[in-house]
């Protein structure tokens, strides 16, 4: 049950103003991250941070009859999560007009959503599905076809975004977007055409994404208040898994200080949910020193406040400088010069008190960028007190994190290999799969180790998928690709999703852990991750999210006592008809783990009417079932 306090607690005085809790959570299991504290019944949240961690009797002082008491009921509860690379700001402008594949388990049932959404989508919008999912997911192992996509909408446009490897668009999609005959191809990506020419609807990344992106980009978008309504509904949704605070990376067509105002907006009225960190990432090739000078004229990492601010540049700091990620392709090789603007870039922003996240996917870049940090550490320039990351980093080597370590950076790894090992296993081999990235060598060598998702345009934002693949060490198709060596504790994955975000911050002392002067930010799990079954990690949800002491998201028992948010809008949304991540029944009890209990049961049952027969209280042969309906 949940309970509400009306009154003060039975024989205690009367508490003073100054004591009172806002929120009680009580009756948990609480993993605390605190190492001094590291479990606790209780937690109580005044002013948005945490006050008392402890039991039931430790809280029971500080409720009046306007401490809003949660009864927990013995769930576990941790410190809300935070993905330390998630596109959050880009994936709030467009989330309700998404279609998600996230989660769906076949193929089928994905075209059967695509084919609903298509017949309601009005004239002139598209239907797009733009990540979160892979072939691999699906019982079929494969991609939907041209064929079932102009089947499913012969009229309506369609873009399939698939990885970082291509896009399917079916007919009405390329008029749309333009694409003739007579388009060429751009720099780094391939329109496949058929035999006569004209392009088919397959796009592939060759090794760049940009032409992905660009075609999504033609589509419609949303405008006024219908960007801010589609954020609050994103952050809600990742509020859903228990995720209070996320590292905003940037990324492409993504403008400052442009495409910042909803999130900016809504800070201003106090109507985030969620804690936002955000980089700045140079846009046009050729301007970004200019792009870089600009906004340290206009803004300071550490400018904001808890919920909404800056956290330096990148995570491209110049375009010549970025690898790209398509594992289906082989590995781009780099303009043989780039060190140049690229050091004039670092160099800047060193000068400055700027400090920085760098994508980078393979060794051979970050090597040449380390040689860049070196030069200018010779200098006294680097790191200049200034935080600084590298993402991604899938093959680095353990000679670059001992290089990494001692110009004191840091790592944020994503579960892009959830998504994309097979590919990565195709045309590198499994040997080098088991190393990618090098999670352990990471942490055994003292560095700092942020986790996330990098969705929502390749992986999910759901954080659970990501915790299972730390932990396990397989792919959404269920291939293993890390051996246990190679994996992390449960208890050491969830670090790295709370602790370890907030020092890529300089939150460490507020944010990451449940301990007196520490956010209020938890989340009461619908199962333990510290015992569930291994294969159920990616289907735990928050049944209720506290952010700075607000109840954010609340399902199951709690429903309702979350915050009111607008109704989606544009009323045709995906997300209005199908919500976002699609859950499904947990591996351990369905299909042949049903009928496996079911059989147990059955066994148990026939074992107990031996056990009565032998003592006199049943018959020796089991009584003969009568049932009508097979008679003849």
């Amino acid at each position: 049950m949940i309970s509400v306090a009306a009154m003060p607690v039975a024989g205690l005085p009367p508490v003073s103003d100054d004591h009172v809790a806002d929120l009680v959570v009580r009756n948990a299991k609480i993993y605390t991250g605190d190492p001094v504290r590291p479990q606790a019944g209780a937690v109580a949240i005044k002013d948005g941070k945490v006050t008392v961690v402890g039991d039931d009797k430790d809280v029971a002082p500080l409720i009046s009859a306007r401490t809003r008491v949660i009864d927990a009921l013995g769930r576990r509860v941790v410190p809300g999560l935070n993905d330390s690379h998630l596109h959050v700001i880009r994936g709030g402008l467009n989330y309700v007009l998404e279609l998600r594949w996230d989660g769906v388990p076949t193929l089928r049932q994905a075209l059967a959503m695509l084919r609903e959404q298509a017949a309601r989508t009005p004239k002139g919008q598209w239907v797009r599905v733009v990540g979160g999912w892979s072939a691999d997911q699906f019982a079929e192992k494969r991609l939907p076809t041209l064929a079932e996509l102009n089947a499913a909408a012969p009229d309506t446009p369609v873009f399939v975004l698939h990885l970082y490897q291509s896009a399917l668009m079916n007919r009405a999609a390329l008029k749309a977007a333009g694409y003739t005959r007579a388009t060429p191809d751009p720099r780094g990506g391939h329109i496949v055409r058929g035999r006569d020419g004209d392009p088919t609807g397959m796009l592939l990344a060759a090794p760049s994404a940009l032409i992905l992106y660009s075609t999504l980009a033609a589509a419609p978008t949303l405008q006024g208040e219908d960007l801010k309504t589609s954020t609050r509904h994103f952050l809600r949704e990742l509020n859903r898994f228990g995720l209070t605070s996320a590292i905003d990376a940037a990324g492409g067509f993504q403008n400052f200080p442009d495409n910042y105002g909803t999130v900016i907006d809504l800070a201003q009225a106090g109507l985030l949910s969620l804690r936002i960190a955000y980089h700045l990432f140079p846009q046009t090739p050729g301007q970004e020193i200019d792009d870089l000078r600009r906004w340290i004229g206009m803004v300071r990492p550490g400018d904001g406040d808890e919920w909404l601010r800056l956290n330096g540049a990148g995570e491209n700091l110049t375009w010549s400088a970025a690898d790209f990620e398509n594992f289906t392709e082989p590995r781009p090789e780099l303009a043989a010069d780039y060190e140049e603007g690229f050091e004039q870039a670092v160099r800047l922003l060193m000068e400055n008190g700027w400090g920085f996240r760098l994508h980078a996917t393979y060794d051979e870049t970050i090597r040449r960028d380390l040689d860049v940090f070196e030069k200018l550490a010779a200098e006294g320039l680097f790191p200049a007190g200034n935080r600084w990351l590298f993402d991604h980093a899938e093959t680095v080597s353990g000679a670059s994190l001992d290089r990494i370590a001692r110009l004191g950076g840091a790592v944020s790894v994503q579960n892009r290999m959830s998504f994309q090992g097979e590919a990565f296993v195709r045309r590198y081999g499994a040997a080098a799969a088991a190393d990618a990235p090098p999670v352990r060598a990471m942490l055994e060598r003292g560095l700092t180790v942020g986790a996330g998702t990098d969705a929502t345009r390749v992986s999910s934002y759901n954080p659970w998928v990501a915790l299972h693949w730390l932990v396990s060490g397989r792919t959404v198709g269920d291939l293993a690709i890390h051996p246990p060596e190679n994996r992390v504790s449960r208890e050491t994955a969830l670090t790295m999703y709370t602790q370890a975000g907030a020092k890529l911050t300089g939150e460490q002392n507020v944010k990451g852990i449940l301990q007196p002067g520490f956010y209020g930010d938890l989340a009461v799990l619908s199962d333990d991750f510290f015992s569930v079954p291994e294969q159920d990690i990616p289907h735990i949800e928050s049944l209720l999210t506290v952010t700075g002491g607000r109840i954010v998201y609340a399902a199951a028992e709690y429903e309702g006592l979350d915050e009111a948010i607008p109704a989606i809008s544009p009323a045709w949304s995906p997300v209005a008809h199908y919500g976002g991540y699609q859950a499904t029944v947990k591996p351990s009890i369905s299909g042949a783990r049903q009928a496996e209990l079911l059989g147990q049961a059955v066994a148990e049952s026939e074992q107990h009417r031996h056990w009565r027969a032998r003592r006199g209280f049943a018959p020796e042969a089991p009584t003969e079932i009568f049932d009508t309906c097979f008679v003849l």
